[in-house]
């Protein structure tokens, strides 16, 4: 329906500037008959010569003549579908007729619709007839250089706005095509920031889930109130991941911000790592805490945040890789001189089954800690894991 619009309304813009063509036309031509010239007709200068021949044209071919003019800006009608052709013809009989109002539109609409080539030959061809009204004039008097002179002037500049328009619809359509992908890159960013999110969660409330239940199945022998406990956990664990799912749902559900990006999901912070420590300890985790921080009210709320996922995604991976291992965290910073973060879990030497992993957690870490402005790694030694990371705390 849209392009419906668009079509009518360039016919509608079509048909007027071939009648305006028209009526410039026409005025040109009282212009010429008058003596004034504003285009090098090369018809002019080679009337003198018919006339001295003695040959008049015939009625027919005057009629013809006279007809020109008006198809020729009927012409213009069909300009968009065939500039070239539409064109070349105008300006080949602007050379003998008073077209050249229409033979400039022809001209802008190549320029600002074809290739540089191509606007080239044409402006080519209508500039030809300069040189030639110059040399085969006998007399070459003021009229006769003006009206070349003219003639070239108008030429440049047709073609010259023609290219400025192009210019300024490709400069256009680049803004247009940067902005998509600008859009799309942010985008890409907030789907990514999402899956880390959905990752960081999920995976450690599961994985807490699983340590509960394979504890209750290898321990066959427990009395019915540790079968109780145990399925309470159970239970609160994954009522606790059905609600942290919630919530990232919701994100995903609530209306764009007015600046076009999501709404950010509820975020953790520094303060939160004694409900996280303590929903290992729950879980029959060792964990032993060392922390130095200066100031942990002072720590920005990125730099509190990243430290919660990193603390997280290795108590996960503990609880995954190494079930029954101790897991020993160190936490020391001051403002001015950073955050530094070392943990230590032993590796696993039992048969139990292990939860699978896609190793993208750890390599989500990484990312977090660079977005910030700090770095991590990870490895094993002989017989521990360790994941160590510095992030930036300003003074």
């Amino acid at each position: 329906m849209e392009w419906g619009k668009i079509a009518r309304h360039r016919r509608l813009l079509d048909a007027a500037v071939a009648a305006g063509s028209a009526a410039l036309c026409m005025t040109v031509g009282f212009a010429q008959s008058s003596g004034v010239s504003v285009y090098p007709r090369l018809v002019d200068v080679a009337a003198p010569t018919l006339l001295w021949l003695g040959s008049p044209l015939p009625p027919a071919l005057a009629a013809l003549y006279a007809a020109v003019p008006w198809a020729g800006c009927a012409l213009l009608m069909w300009r968009r579908r065939r500039p070239v052709a539409i064109c070349v013809v105008l300006v080949v009989a602007a050379t003998a007729t008073p077209l050249a109002p229409a033979a400039l539109v022809a001209l802008f609409t190549v320029a600002s619709m074809c290739s540089a080539r191509t606007t080239a030959a044409v402006t080519a061809l209508a500039l030809i007839p300069v040189p030639l009204y110059l040399v085969l004039d006998p007399f070459l008097t003021a009229a006769v250089l003006a009206a070349a002179v003219t003639g070239g002037v108008l030429v440049g500049a047709a073609v010259g706005w023609g290219l400025f328009l192009r210019g300024l619809h490709e400069r256009g359509e680049q803004l247009r095509a940067r902005a998509a992908w600008r859009a799309e890159q942010i985008r890409q960013r907030e789907r990514e920031a999402l899956a880390r999110e959905m990752h960081d969660v999920l995976a450690h409330r599961l994985s807490l889930l699983s340590v509960h239940a394979g504890a209750l199945e290898l321990n066959r022998e427990a009395s019915p109130a540790q079968v109780a406990q145990a399925a309470g956990v159970i239970r609160s664990s994954a009522h606790q991941a059905m609600e942290d799912l919630q919530k990232i749902l919701g994100v995903l559900r609530t209306p764009l911000q007015p600046d076009g990006s999501d709404p950010e999901p509820p975020q953790p912070a520094l303060g939160d790592l004694t409900r996280l420590l303590d929903e290992s300890r729950s879980a029959g985790m060792r964990v032993d805490v060392d922390q130095d921080i200066a100031e942990p009210g002072a720590v920005p709320a990125t730099i509190g945040r990243t430290v919660y996922r990193i603390v997280q995604e290795a108590l996960t991976n503990a609880h995954k890789h190494a079930p029954g291992q101790a897991v020993h965290i160190h936490l020391h910073g001051t403002p001015g001189t950073g955050l530094d973060i070392a943990i230590m879990n032993d590796l696993s030497d039992s048969g139990s089954a292990r939860l699978p992993g896609s190793g993208s957690g750890l390599s989500g870490l990484r990312e977090r800690a660079a977005l910030v402005g700090g770095s991590l790694s990870y490895g094993r030694t002989e017989r521990t894991h360790e994941v160590r990371a510095h992030l930036p705390w300003p003074a």
